[in-house]
């Protein structure tokens, strides 16, 4: 068997990303993400990475292994670049996590680096400082491609689009070239069908349970139920915004940025639990998402990379490599 190529994974949050490398034959060593309630789900599946939970800005270059390393993969926090908050962008300090990003890279020269973001990374108010940090990575030697990506196109039976950035080290002499749309569409009976069946969330199986917290106006502004045949709406990171369980009727409008439940079929009505949600990003069962709330069960679900998009476009690196 041939030696798995070594990489590094920043900003690593539940591992959506390392599981989809992982899949495409790469070996994350060393992860890092501040989020201390993230660590105990990331080392219980990855018993054999390092993981660091200090902050990046606080971990000196010596402590980061560099040797052997094919490539660095992670996703900087995106909160500053959403479309839906403040819009900072790269005033906010967590906009600024990307030069932390750019110091590993210089630090670690991989043949390759992958960085995932919101869509909001390259509207127009933003696109200025995203190109900005483009040349910075060119600066260092690296040929750079991006690109907006659905991942319904992908296989994933979801409405979810990011931003994925990858460069590859000019030594290689090539670009990136992103893997055309797949025929593949999966639906909500694909990943989550055979769960339909159990009338009540089981504790049998890992997190499959659900909020019962309130719904607030926001949410109610929109249709938040998708049928059985169709992908599900984006995984967002709080479960004030999960989708409804396809088993309930479509939600009715009754004025503009108003809908309501189905008064005859209220008990239909339930936000989909943990595990129909991390079914959604593609997360194996056997991925235990350990959390004392189940608000912080969402946020590591809602803020991953589909695991299948991610082993798409890891697959068309190692391909890559290999050439």
């Amino acid at each position: 068997m041939s030696k798995k190529l070594k990489i590094l994974s920043l900003f690593s949050g539940a591992g959506g990303l390392d599981i989809g490398f992982k899949n495409a034959g790469f070996e994350t060593i060393w992860a890092n993400d501040f989020d201390k309630k993230i660590a105990p789900s990331y080392k219980n599946y990855f018993s054999r990475v390092t993981f660091d939970d200090r902050s990046i800005g606080l971990i000196p270059n010596e402590e980061i292994p560099y040797k052997n390393i094919a490539g660095v993969i992670g996703g900087p926090p995106c909160q500053s670049w959403s479309e839906a908050g403040a819009r900072r962008g790269i005033k906010d300090p967590r906009g600024q996590l990307f030069y932390e990003y750019l110091r590993v890279i210089k630090h670690t020269q991989p043949s390759f680096f992958l960085a995932e973001n919101v869509h909001g990374l390259i509207h127009s108010r933003n696109i200025d400082s995203f190109k900005n940090i483009l040349k910075l990575f060119e600066k260092e030697g690296y040929v750079v491609s991006y690109k907006l990506l659905k991942a319904s196109d992908f296989g994933v039976a979801q409405d979810r689009k990011r931003v994925f950035v990858v460069g590859y080290h000019k030594s290689l002499g090539k670009k990136f070239e992103f893997p055309e749309p797949s025929n593949v569409k999966r639906t909500l009976m694909d990943v989550i069908g055979d769960l339909k069946n159990l009338q009540t969330p089981s504790k049998k199986i890992n997190n499959h349970e659900y909020s019962t917290s309130s719904f607030s106006p926001i949410y109610m502004s929109r249709n938040r139920v998708r049928k059985w045949d169709e992908p599900s709406f984006t995984i967002l990171a709080t479960e004030r915004h999960i989708p409804i369980h396809p088993k309930a009727p479509r939600m009715i409008k009754i004025d503009t940025d108003n809908w309501v439940f189905d008064k005859d079929k209220i008990n239909s009505y339930r936000r989909l639990t943990v595990r129909e949600c991390a079914r959604i990003q593609d997360f194996p069962d056997d991925y235990h998402f350990i959390y004392d709330k189940i608000i912080h069960g969402y946020k590591m679900v809602g803020n991953a990379v589909p695991v299948n998009l991610a082993k798409v476009v890891a697959k068309k690196i190692m391909e890559d490599l290999k050439k």
